[in-house]
């Protein structure tokens, strides 16, 4: 119960990565408030939180309404003391439309695609930080975790989800410029490919969509489970050295070799930036990774060479 006594926000949290994180911190012993529009799906979350001997708070919020985030930190004031130790910036409202879209180019789609994946998804995320940041300024310490993808580098799904993911990078690391001398940590967390229910909805369980490269499907299929992002920031926010990660982008895999991490289902977490992972990929030089030792990485920007057609 290494978090007996903290305190923190999941945003987007009834489902998908945003639950998985929310049991990974309940279960290491912390308050858990959780938000989404579906009054039905957060109960849910909090049941099974519950059953695992966690603690949580479900809160109805709809990341576009400012005035529903407002009244959740007033909330979180009453009832814990003004305390805040964690926030994670999970929510995101654009899956579907991604999929209902793919292949699509931005000129053929409906404009609004930008609002659908960026209002909860960006915009959301400044609103949470600023009302968490005067919390954790006030006490002199926290830790903000904003989701983020590797879209945030390469062309990835289409326009509008490529510029929210950059802008989701930039959110996390000039929070963290600013908020560095008051104790608080600000970084952009990177999962990998995750099996999610929508993706074994769309991906997994039918044939991949029209415009998507096959291939898809392969990498989704040896995905992360949605706990492993939740693992990864439990152990982040015990870091001595917290602090020097502040600002940075940190993929999951980064923090599994950092802190000798497995999933919750016992596989070793892939290294995407490995030179042996990366050979592997490719169909003229797969033949060499078996040779090449798996602690040789590649820069990050290596990623945005890859191919990204899906």
């Amino acid at each position: 119960m290494s978090l007996s006594g903290w305190v923190c926000v999941v945003t987007g949290a009834s489902r998908g990565i945003g639950k998985g994180i929310a049991l990974q911190l309940s279960e290491a012993g912390a308050t858990v408030y959780i938000t989404g529009r579906c009054e039905k799906t957060l109960n849910e979350t909090a049941a099974e939180v519950k059953e695992r001997g966690g603690n949580c708070v479900p809160v109805k919020c709809d990341s576009t309404k400012d005035q529903d985030i407002e009244e959740l930190f007033e909330q979180i004031k009453r009832e814990q003391h003004g305390r805040l130790d964690i926030l994670v910036n999970n929510a995101y409202a654009g899956v579907q439309a991604i999929f209902d879209n793919m292949g699509r180019p931005f000129w053929e789609t409906d404009p609004s695609m930008w609002d659908t994946i960026n209002n909860t998804g960006l915009r959301g995320h400044y609103i949470f930080s600023v009302f968490a940041s005067r919390l954790m300024v006030a006490q002199g310490n926290g830790l903000i975790v904003t989701i983020s993808s590797m879209g945030g580098l390469r062309y990835l799904f289409n326009v509008a989800y490529g510029v929210g993911k950059a802008a989701c990078d930039r959110l996390a690391a000039d929070m963290a410029f600013e908020l560095r001398k008051r104790g608080v940590a600000s970084v952009s967390l990177w999962p990998g490919p995750v099996q999610t229910e929508m993706i074994s909805q769309f991906v997994l369980e039918k044939s991949v969509p029209q415009g998507v490269d096959p291939k898809i499907k392969d990498v989704f299929v040896n995905g992360e489970t949605t706990e492993l992002s939740g693992k990864c920031i439990v152990n982040l926010v015990k870091d001595k050295n917290l602090m020097s990660l502040t600002g940075k982008i940190l993929m999951t895999s980064d923090l599994a070799r950092r802190y000798g991490i497995k999933d919750i289902d016992g596989r070793s977490v892939t290294d995407y930036t490995s030179l042996k992972f990366l050979l592997a990929q490719s169909p003229y030089l797969s033949w060499l990774s078996p040779v090449v030792p798996s602690f040789i990485r590649l820069p990050r920007f290596v990623l945005a060479l890859a191919s990204s057609r899906f």
